[in-house]
C-alpha cells in the first residue's frame, strides 16, 4: 500500500503557528514548541501508518487525534490525510463545532 500525502488545511497551518507563537512568548523560550513540534510530527506519521487510529467524532468523516492538551482533527482519503484543525483542548468546544462544519 502506498503511503499517503498529508496535507494541512490553511485553518490548521494558522492553528499550529499560533499555539507554537503562543508558547515561545509564553516561555521566553522555543524549548516548548520544539517538543509539541516532534509529538506533531510522531502523530501525524501514526495517521499516515493508520489513519483509522484517531478517535471517530460526530462530524462527517473527521477524526481525532488527541495529544494529551491538543488534538489533530483529520479526514482520510485513499491517497491523502487532511489535517482540518490542530486545537488546543483548554479552548471553547463550541468554537470546534463551528470550525469543523466549514
Amino acid at each position: 500500500m502506498a503511503k499517503k500525502s498529508v496535507v494541512w488545511t490553511q485553518t490548521a497551518i494558522k492553528q499550529r503557528r499560533e499555539i507554537l507563537k503562543y508558547w515561545t512568548l509564553r516561555n521566553k523560550s522555543t524549548t516548548y514548541a520544539e517538543k509539541l513540534i516532534v509529538l506533531i510530527r510522531e502523530r501525524i506519521d501514526l495517521i499516515m501508518k493508520n489513519p483509522e487510529a484517531g478517535k471517530p467524532t460526530d462530524h462527517l468523516d473527521t477524526r481525532e487525534a488527541a495529544m494529551g492538551n491538543f488534538s489533530i482533527y483529520y479526514k482520510s482519503t485513499e491517497n491523502k490525510i487532511f489535517v482540518t484543525a490542530f486545537w488546543d483542548n483548554h479552548q471553547n468546544p463550541k468554537k470546534l463545532v463551528k470550525l469543523l462544519l466549514k
